[in-house]
Order: C-alpha cells, then structure tokens, then sequence
C-alpha cells in the first residue's frame, strides 16, 4: 500500500473558512462515492459549519484526562481500524492533550498517510514554524502551537482559502466566528484591519512562492526553456563598474511596476580569470541590490552574452537591464558590444533594456591584472631593458658597424629580453622605442624618420611584428603560469578540506585559522542566527575583534539561509572567493559534525546512565533481597510463639542475622562507592606508610584459612590512602576468595619493582579470556555463573576506581598453571640513598 496523499485548506486567519471548505470537499467526495469519515473536526459552535458535519461519518473521538478534566482527542487508532479512503482532521499544528500518542496532531497525519489514508486538513499562515516571529511582530502575539514548513511544503495540495479583511470583520461582527462576548475584544486586538492585511500578504506570498517552486519543477522535469512570464524577474548584468548601482536602481523601480516582480543581479566572470571586477565595488552592489530585495549571482562564462542569456531563460526571467556600452567609438570596430548582442539574441520572450548612465562612452576602466603576476622586480628590470636597451645599444652599434639586418636582430634581442623580464607593456614599448632607433640611425636616409628603400620598410614591420608576437607569447605564458599555481594551491586546499572530511576532523577553530592563514586575514569568524529577525551569533572565530555581523566584515560569504564567513583584513579578489566557498561550506560541516558529537556524547552518557540505573535496579531486586529475605526470616523465626527454639537454634538464626547484616552493608558500602566514584566526589588523603599495616586489615571480611599472605619486610613505603587502599584490597581479595576452589587458598603477595610496589592477589579458579580482562572491571559485570556468594559486580569497579585515584594502577593477568591475578600497581617512596634500608629493616624485625 502506498502512502496517502495530503490536501491542506490554508488560511490567513481563524474564520476565513477553512473548515467549511474542508467538509464541502468531502461532501463531493461522499456524493462520488469515495469513502470519506470525520477523524476530527472542531465546529466551535459555528451554526454554518456544525451543519456542514450533518451527513458525514465522524470515527469517535479519544477522551483523556489530564488535570482533573477531560480532554477530546482524535482516536488515531480508530481511524486505522476504520481505515478509510479519506480521513478529515482539522487543526493540523494542534498540540495534543499528554498521554496522547504523539505530541503534536500533524504526527497524527503523518501516521495516517503511512497507513495509506488520504488526509484533508486545515492550518492557519501564522501556525507555520517559519513565520513565527514574523506573526509576533505584527500581531503581538506568540503562536504557541506551530507546523513545520516542511510538512506543509510536502502536502500534495495546497489551497488558498482567501477573504479580505473587511469581509472578515463582517463575519466576525455578525457573530459567525466567536460568540458575542468575544466579539468586541477580538475586533480590537488581533482583528485589526492591519494584521489582517499583514496576515493576508503572508498567506499569499508564501502560496506564490510555492506556486513557483511547483513551476520550475514542472519546468525542469519537462525541460521546457522557453520563458513563461508568469511573474516580472528582471535580470541586471553588472561589469562590477560603478554604472551598476544605477542599473540595479532602475531594475528595482521595472520590479515595483510589476505584480511580485523580483531583480536578480548577475555578474559574470572568465573562466580563465585574466580580468576581474573590482571587489569592492562588487561588493557594495551586492549590498545594494540584497538591500532592494534581490539577489545577487556569480556565474563563470567565456561568452558574456551566451553566459548572460543562459542564466536569464534557467531562472525564467521576463527582463534585462544592461547599460550603455562604455567603450569608446573606435573600439566598435572589435564587435558589435554586449548589449547590441543580447538584444539581437533575446528573442521575443525576454525584453532587454538598454540604459544610459554617467560612464557611458568612457572607456572600460576595468582593472586588467596583468604585471602582478611577474612580481614587481621583473617589471622593473623589464623597463629597464625595454626603454633604456635600446639606447645603449644604440650607443654601442654607432661605433660598430655590422649591416641593418644584423642591427634589427641586435634590437629584436633587447624587445625579446624586455618580454621575457617585464610581459607586454615593457616589450611594446621597446619595439616601438627600438623601431625608432633604427629608422633614425640605420635606415637610409640616415638621421631622419623617413626610410627611401622599401625592403627597409618591410624590415621594420616584421621586426615590429616579431617583437608584439614574441612579448604576446610570453606575457600569456607568464599568465597561464600564475593560473597553474594558482590552481595548483587551490586543488591543494581542497584537497586538504577533502582528507578532513575523509579524517573525520571536527575542530572549528583549527579549521578558521586555516583559512585565516591561507587568505592572509586578521579574524575570520562563523556567523549565525536563526531566522531572519534574530541578530546574529558567534559560533566560532580566531584572530582579534572579529566581525559580529557580515556586514561589518571585508568579506563575507554567505552559508545557505542563516549562517555566513565573516573576515576581516583586506578586500578578496572575485577569483579567490571559489576556495573561500569551499571553507564556509566545510565550517558549516564541522559546525553540525561538532554539535552532533556533543548531542551523540551527551547521548551516550545518558544511555550509560540508564544502563547503570537499570543494572543497580536489578542488583537492588536480587543481591539485596535475598539477605533481606534471610534475616526477615531469621527475625520470624525467633519471635514466633509456636516453636521452642533452643540456645543451639537461637545462636545459628542469629549468626544468619548478622551474616545478612554483614551482607548488606558490604553491599551498600560498594554502592556509595561507586557513586562516589561516578560523581568525582573520592578525595584520597595520600601519606606515607607500610603495606603491612594495611593489608592484613583488609582481610578482615574472609575466612582465616582461604588466605596466604606474603610481604616482605623490606619492602619500601608507598604513597596512598590507607582507606582507600584496605578497600580496595579488600574487595580484591573476596573476589578471589568467590571462584577459588574450596582447597585452594589465594595468594596475596608484594614485591618491589623500581620506584612501584606491586600487590598481586592470586587465584586458582577458572580465569578469565583476554578479551574478558577489561570488562570485568566495568561496573556491574561478573564473569562467568558466579558459582558461591552473590554481587552487584561493583567490586572490581571500586577497586580500580580507588587504585586510579591514589595515582596506582590495576590490572588483571593469568595465573601461571590456571587462574586469575590482580596486579595492583602503587607508588613507592623514595627515602633516599640505599645504606638507611637496613636499619628500617632490622627496627620492624624487633619490633
């Protein structure tokens, strides 16, 4: 079975009629035949809409309690069992009652059409999530109950249910919509005719965008190019001149004209990046046009008008508004411009205006980066040769002479040196310095710039056109050189964004200083907010005073809707904003990889809290209660009147009191240990003293014969919490003493190893596998069936926990022949040199 498809009734304000739409739809359904029912539909005590109910099924409702009053809900399961073709539910944003299955009504929904029900449903514009804040401006009042927007935007469709605000207040004076108590207040308040309007532009421009989006779907998916102009969307093609902030003017004043006309900037770059706009002009018409309500775009194009036509039939554009050419009259004779192009190749779906401003016939003034990328040095050394070359060798040829041919391949060689230092400017301006020369000195007439021999013209010009060719190929070889490094680091960069992906990287500072490094900036900072109201936020920035709003920022490269990279320094060339995308669209990556790693953290500690709460429940039923049950029993047994105990009696039924007595403080010792453990609460006193004085302690809590002690007199003193220690012993050691063999004893032994004193308690039970080794010591976990004695597995747990505090160490290792070792690792003291051991030694031997 399919899923069900989805028909919402929206609407700009309660009483539009929405409802009553709704349920004459399915009164049309019912009279086709379609199975229809009422899943739930409030009519609140509106007479027309309570009438329309009349005729239709409605599944009964749910009732729940909830603060001593009782509550309708829709009975989605009901619905299920019913399981019609079309299901009616009114309210989709409603917050349903707790106990409820989910919390909101729009899950309902949700459920329904997975079942494969058809839902009709009604929602309200200020009940969108997106639109909330918007609402609370306008009317002053917080909608408590909301609707994603994606769950609108999904429903297969969408009807306006439209009423003007006069018509509205009518109905809301005769009664129609409130009773007449309420009339008065609502009238007053959020009736207003104002929030109306307001209410009613919201509901209208959010359908007409989604009208679009229904459009260029349909566009894509048929592949239609052809314009429809279904709405006025002027494209303004920009130079990055100071004439586009006129134009962009005027595209906003054609928008303004027409009916949702919208104004979309485009500035169109080469792909080869040998000329670029200014940035900073860029940027302030950028700001310009976002300012007027458009949008600004940076397309990559060879053929500006090609590129220009392209982008105006993708975004369905019914508009272009160029600007007057501001090439000079002689520079027509290159083509015929972009604009006289555009027009020629527009056809007659997309109207292209032409319009005149200050800079017209002014000459380009476009930046050309051309010396830049030899550096300053070869450009000055390529002047040098390229104008004072000639005059030197001028100077040299007028003592010497070797014939004109030999002299023009002479100057070629200084026009070839002046390109290859300083690219085409120094190496023009040679051959025309050099062409000079050799007329004046070397070409009969002599001394006059007139030549009388022909071949001697033809001579020239070939000299001239070697030397333009030569210095031509060589300044585009230099370009083509800064072009390969440039995007010889540009693939670097992105290489490395790529292995930090693939790294699984997740540091967001690490990540801004990258490219507060790379682009030479001083603060690079991430900025966000929520919508488009909230300010914006700082969620991550290095480098001093960094920008607290894009706008304030030198560059700022927006990341989708609500977040943008804000730098501050200098001024970004256009080519270096490629790279620049890349590291936004990577923070913004890191950014949700970071608060998924806090969310998944904070996660696992709770589900590391439950599974401990859950282990400590089920220890709590079992290990505590079956000593309570002992001494509940022993404690019936000795005040019964029934039977005659004997002293014999008596003394075991005690002796069982206080065993299970025993028990459970052991028990209830370790859990407040590892509370305290868990919490970071152990505070160990650490000071100097002997294993012997503690350790026989701990044995305490074992029978006398399970346990063989061995520990050398000799042994250093070590630095610990005598506490802390005995129970951490302790604990080992009736772990042990539990999987033992009955004729076994266990061995607690230390010995001394460098600057560490070991304690080993060894066991001959069944052991332990490698794998196991670690697990053992996590709270709650027991290895094996635990064959005498009973636990809450905490033992081990609070043994290490104690060990790691007083700065030791404990591990488990496999006992040589079978079985099980505890190492427990402490710090020696070191009492200085070696001769004062035997005096200590030979005062605790008398002792």
């Amino acid at each position: 079975m399919g899923r069900g498809k989805l028909r919402i009734y929206l609407g700009a304000a309660p009483g539009v009629g929405k409802t009553y739409a709704m349920l004459s739809e399915a009164h049309r359904r019912v009279e086709r035949g379609t199975d229809c029912v009422v899943a739930f539909v409030e009519h609140h005590h509106r007479p027309r809409t309570e009438v329309m109910l009349h005729g239709l099924e409605q599944v009964p409702r749910r009732e729940l309690e909830y603060r001593g009053g009782l509550f309708a809900e829709m009975d989605v399961d009901a619905v299920l069992r019913r399981a019609p073709a079309v299901a009616l539910v009114d309210e989709l944003a409603h917050t349903n009652v707790p106990g409820s299955r989910h919390a909101k009504r729009w899950q309902d929904v949700e459920e329904l059409l997975a079942a494969g029900i058809d839902v009709v449903s009604t929602v309200n514009i200020q009940h969108l999530e997106s639109l909330g804040d918007v609402v609370e401006s306008i009317t002053g009042v917080r909608q408590r109950e909301t609707v994603p927007d994606e769950v609108v935007r999904r429903a297969d469709q969408i009807e306006l249910v439209d009423m003007s605000p006069p018509a509205l207040r009518r109905r809301m004076a005769h009664g129609n919509i409130y009773k007449s108590d309420k009339v008065d207040a609502a009238l007053s308040n959020y009736f207003r005719p104002g929030n109306l309007t307001a209410l009613r532009e919201l509901a209208l421009l959010w359908v007409a965008d989604r009208v679009d989006e229904y459009l260029t779907e349909y566009r894509s998916e048929h592949r239609v190019s052809k314009i429809w102009g279904s709405r006025e969307r002027i494209v303004v093609g920009l130079t990055g001149g100071p004439e586009g902030r006129t134009l962009i003017r005027r595209a906003a004043r054609l928008a303004e004209k027409g009916a949702g006309g919208e104004v979309m900037a485009v500035y169109i770059a080469r792909s080869d990046g040998l000329t670029a706009a200014s940035p900073k002009e860029l940027a302030l018409q950028r700001t310009l046009v976002e300012d007027l309500g458009g949008t600004f775009h940076h397309v990559v194009g060879d053929d500006i008008p090609a590129s220009l036509l392209d982008f105006a039939r993708g975004v369905n554009a019914t508009q272009i508004v160029l600007g007057s050419s501001r090439r000079k009259t002689w520079q027509y004779v290159f083509g015929p411009g972009v604009g006289v192009t555009v027009a020629r190749e527009s056809g007659p779906d997309l109207d292209v205006h032409i319009v005149t401003h200050e800079e017209v016939a002014k000459g380009r003034g476009l930046p050309v980066a051309r010396g830049a990328r030899l550096g300053r040095s070869r450009i000055i050394w390529g002047w040098l040769i390229g104008v004072g070359g000639p005059v030197v060798l001028a100077v040299l040829l007028n003592t010497i002479d070797l014939g004109l041919a030999n002299d023009m391949l002479l100057f070629l060689a200084v026009t070839v040196a002046a390109a290859l230092l300083g690219g085409l400017l120094p190496a023009l301006a040679s051959a025309a310095f050099g062409s000079l020369l050799l007329n004046y000195f070397y070409t009969p007439p002599l001394h006059r710039l007139t030549i009388a021999d022909p071949k001697n013209i033809v001579a020239i010009v070939i000299f001239v056109g070697v030397a333009v060719s030569v210095a031509s190929v060589v300044d585009l070889a230099a370009r083509r050189t800064h072009q390969a490094a440039r995007l010889r680091a540009e693939s670097e960069i992105l290489s490395f964004l790529a292995g930090s992906v693939l790294r699984g990287e997740t540091s967001l500072e690490a990540l801004l200083e990258r490219v507060r490094e790379t682009f030479a900036m001083e603060s690079v900072a991430l900025l966000e907010r929520v919508n488009d109201v909230e300010p914006w936020t700082c969620a991550g920035s290095v480098g001093p005073d960094p920008s607290a709003r894009p706008e304030d920022a030198d560059v700022d490269m927006p990341v989708g809707d609500h977040m943008a990279l804000a730098l501050s320094g200098r001024v970004l060339p256009a080519s270096d904003r490629r790279v620049l995308a890349a590291f936004a669209a990577q923070a913004a990556v890191v950014l949700d990889r970071q608060r998924l790693q806090h969310e998944a953290d904070q996660a696992k500690e709770l589900a590391e809290g439950n599974r401990i709460r859950t282990a400590l429940l089920a220890a709590v039923s079992h290990d505590l209660r079956t000593p309570l049950a002992g001494i509940k029993a022993s404690v019936s047994s000795l005040r019964s009147d029934d039977v005659a105990w004997s002293e014999e009696d008596q003394a075991e039924l005690l002796e069982g009191i206080e065993d299970g007595a025993d028990r459970l403080d052991h028990l209830v010792g370790n859990l407040l240990d590892m509370s305290r453990l868990q919490t970071g609460t152990v505070a160990p006193l650490i000071r100097e003293i002997d294993l012997d004085e503690v350790v026989p302690m701990a044995l305490g809590g074992v029978p006398e014969d399970s346990v063989d002690l061995e520990i050398p007199e000799s042994l250093p003193m070590v630095a610990v919490d005598a506490g802390l220690l005995e129970r951490a012993v302790a604990n080992l050691v009736e772990n042990a003493v539990k999987y033992s063999p009955l004729d076994q004893r266990v061995l607690v032994a230390a010995s001394a190893i460098a600057k560490r004193v070991e304690v080993r308690v060894v066991d001959r039970g069944p052991g332990v596998p490698d794998e196991a080794k670690d697990r053992i010591f996590a709270p709650f976990q027991r290895y094996g069936d635990a064959p005498r004695g009973n636990g809450v597995g905490l033992g081990l747990a609070v043994a290490r926990g104690f060990a790691e505090a007083m700065g030791g160490t404990l591990n488990a290792e496999d006992t040589p022949g079978g079985g099980l070792t505890m190492v427990l690792t402490l710090r020696a003291v070191d009492r200085g040199p070696a001769v004062a051991a035997p005096s200590a030694v030979a005062e605790r031997q008398v002792s």
